[in-house]
């Protein structure tokens, strides 16, 4: 199987989009009802002279406001896949259309202000700010965004009163809990109000009974803004939150 066609509904989108503007400016595609398109994507890398292939001409699109469950076992190539969609990682071949945006051939610098204003993280570590209070660790993301100052404040406040957070929020996050974290990351994720969340293991460092609640959590949080996800994971437990599940195995998806 060379390549894989996951599509989020029966209408393919053309694959003949114009090419990222090169100059800075955000080049717009036709892909108006998706958050996500993926068309022939493949990964790869150099190890002791011989190509590691991460992904292999990889094939995928989310709806907006769609919950993608991508389902696969460590080494599968399921975090890569969304670092490229994310931002973080450049395809070796392919083409990469987020929330209509091309950032096939983006740069470094242009890729960074694509993160900041179009798309959410949420790392299996969660990684906040260790000396940042839970509000603050919301309120950095807009340093770098779209806010700033009473807007972002305002942005901040009410995302944590969503979130239950808020008789948290001058807490650290060695105070809170790891379903608390978990909450405030989430927060984080949605603080410049992305078209598309990426949710690495959300809930691996969780017992059964906070994974659960986190889940329901992600899964209210993304229905009530419409806003699409994917949901990496290699536990069959959590498809049950997505739309729809697709299977990666060896850096081919199934499915």
């Amino acid at each position: 199987m060379n390549s894989t066609d996951t599509t989020a509904g029966p209408d393919q989108p053309s694959s003949d989009q114009p090419s990222s503007d090169r100059s800075g400016s955000a080049q717009r595609s036709g892909d108006g009802d998706l958050a996500l398109r993926m068309t022939g994507v493949r990964k790869t890398y150099q190890l002791g002279g011989e190509e590691v292939v991460a992904l292999d001409h990889v094939n995928l699109s989310v709806g907006a406001g769609e919950i993608l469950c991508l389902l696969g076992p460590s080494g599968s190539g399921k975090t890569t896949l969304c670092s490229i969609a994310g931002g973080l990682l450049s395809a070796t071949e392919g083409e990469v259309v987020v929330g209509g945006q091309d950032i096939t051939h983006y740069s470094e610098r242009q890729l960074s202000g694509f993160r900041s204003e179009t798309v959410g993280f949420v790392f299996q570590a969660v990684n906040l700010v260790p000396f940042l209070t839970a509000r603050e660790n919301l309120l950095v993301v807009d340093e770098l965004g779209r806010r700033s100052g009473k807007a972002a404040r305002s942005r901040a406040d009410t995302l944590l009163d969503e979130l239950s957070m808020t008789d948290r929020a001058k807490y650290l996050p060695s105070q809170l809990s790891g379903g608390q974290r978990q909450r405030v990351a989430i927060g984080r994720s949605l603080m410049n109000e992305p078209q598309l969340v990426l949710f690495d293991e959300p809930t691996s460092a969780l017992d059964t009974k906070l994974g659960e609640q986190v889940m329901d959590l992600i899964q209210s949080e993304m229905r009530q803004r419409g806003t699409a996800a994917i949901i990496v994971t290699h536990d069959d437990r959590i498809t049950r939150y997505a739309d729809r599940t697709v299977h990666i195995i060896d850096g081919k998806l199934d499915a």
